[in-house]
């Protein structure tokens, strides 16, 4: 008798504790449900948009040109980009032999494009190779604004400029080589070989976001 006693006291010590570990569990599962609800109906702001916005425009990539070196076919040598190289004393064009110019680079061009990390050149083929380099790369100058567009979904207005190197500035749109051009011929470079205002004023773009999996991104295609 006693010790049935001694039992029934035991457990019903421990009521009051299960039903507190019940009442907690409940209390912070409410609360997580609540916070989570309310963070997926919180509007994108500028903060959190940052650096989505500076990773999608790094993905772009920069702005790239290409020519060749070596025997090239007199109607490619004549385009306006060779000229442009050519004022810029990065390369040599020698007098057109049998519809074809020697192109060469100059120690300057030699030495300016060896100092750009990502400039390659081509393995020679048919008397020429190709050299790529980059002129400039994209900068996230800070969002302008957002708009949502539905609890899921925002417009985000930024402002981005270019950040030419050594390169870039020979084909700045609005650099004096550039502009010692023709105009038929500055629209050529700008149209075809990459040259642009990299000196110029930020350009405002939009982007849209969604939200994913508690997070902001951009919407998948």
């Amino acid at each position: 008798m006693f010790e049935a006693e001694v039992e029934m006291e035991r457990r019903s010590s421990f009521l009051p504790l299960i039903l507190m570990v019940c009442l907690l569990v409940l209390i912070v599962g409410t609360v997580a449900y609540v916070v989570f609800q309310v963070r997926s109906r919180t509007p994108l702001s500028a903060q959190q948009a940052t650096p989505i916005v500076a990773a999608a425009l790094q993905k772009l990539g920069p702005a790239t040109i290409q020519f060749h070196v070596g025997v090239v076919p007199a109607d490619e040598a004549n385009e306006p980009n060779y000229k442009l190289l050519q004022k810029a004393e990065l390369v040599k064009l020698a007098k057109p032999v049998k519809g074809n110019v020697m192109v060469a680079l100059t120690p300057e061009g030699e030495s300016l494009l060896s100092s750009l990390p990502d400039f390659k050149k081509s393995e020679p083929k048919d008397g020429s190779f190709s050299c790529q380099a980059s002129v400039a790369q994209r900068q996230l100058v800070g969002i302008a604004g957002v708009e949502m567009n539905g609890a899921d979904r925002a417009t985000v207005t930024y402002d981005w400029k270019w950040l030419p190197n050594s390169l870039g500035d020979t084909f700045d749109a609005g650099g004096p080589l550039v502009k010692s051009f023709g105009m038929w011929e500055r629209q050529t470079l700008i149209s075809k070989y990459q040259a642009d205002f990299y000196h110029g004023d930020p350009t405002r773009s939009t982007l849209t976001l969604v939200r994913q999996d508690r997070g902001w991104k951009l919407p998948a295609r």
